[in-house]
C-alpha cells in the first residue's frame, strides 16, 4: 500500500504508524504485529550480550550465532557447551566465554548448499521490549557480515518484515534502556 507523505505529516510520524501491520490471520481475525527491518540489534540477556547487530532472514528457518572455539562438556549428567562469542565486529577484541546447557544437534544446509551438523542451544531473545524463548544453532559466522541469524521460526506470529529498512525496532541505546 503506497502512503503519501502530507506537508503536515512529517517522517517520524510515518514511521510510527507503519511500525505496526495489521494482517489478517487464515482464521479471518485482524492482529498487530510489531515491524522489523532486514538487521535489528538483539539483546541474548540469558548470554550476557547486551547488543548484537543481527540479520533478519525470513529465507532461513534456523537462527545462528557466531561461537568459536565451541567444547562440549558434562555438568551434573546434563550436555553443555561453551563457546566464545564476539558481539563487536572489531575481532582482535577478546571474544566473551558463554555457557549454556546442550539442546542437540542439527544438520543445517547453508544458502550454497553446504550441509554442517550444528550443537544447538536454547536462549532468551529481546527485541525492543519483546522477550522469548528460541533455539540457536552455533557456527563460526566470520566471514559472514552479522555475527548472529535470526531465522524465520525464530520471529514467525510475532513480527512482520521489511526488507527495505533497518532498526526499526530500536537503536543500540534502546537495548541498554530494556536490559
Amino acid at each position: 500500500m503506497a502512503r503519501r507523505l502530507n506537508s503536515f505529516q512529517n517522517a517520524d510520524e510515518l514511521q510510527q504508524q507503519s511500525a505496526s501491520v495489521a494482517l489478517a490471520s487464515t482464521q479471518g481475525e485482524v492482529g498487530l504485529k510489531p515491524l522489523l527491518g532486514w538487521r535489528e540489534w538483539v539483546q541474548l540477556p540469558e548470554l550476557d550480550i547486551s547488543f548484537l547487530e543481527s540479520k533478519i532472514d525470513t529465507g532461513a528457518r534456523s537462527s545462528s550465532l557466531d561461537a568459536d572455539p565451541i567444547e562440549e562438556f558434562r555438568r551434573q549428567k546434563q550436555r553443555w557447551i561453551r563457546f566464545s562469542v564476539f558481539a563487536e565486529a572489531d575481532l582482535s577484541m577478546a571474544g566473551q566465554i558463554v555457557e549454556a546447557r546442550l539442546v542437540g544437534f542439527r544438520d543445517v544446509r547453508s544458502s550454497t548448499g553446504h550441509l554442517t551438523h550444528r550443537p544447538v542451544i536454547q536462549t532468551l531473545v529481546r527485541i525492543g521490549s519483546k522477550q522469548w524463548p528460541i533455539e540457536l544453532t552455533l557456527t563460526n559466522r566470520r566471514p559472514m557480515g552479522f555475527r548472529m541469524l535470526l531465522g524465520r521460526s525464530a520471529i514467525e506470529q510475532r513480527f512482520h518484515v521489511d526488507a527495505s529498512r533497518s532498526f526499526l525496532a530500536g537503536t543500540r541505546t534502546d537495548c541498554h534502556r530494556f536490559g
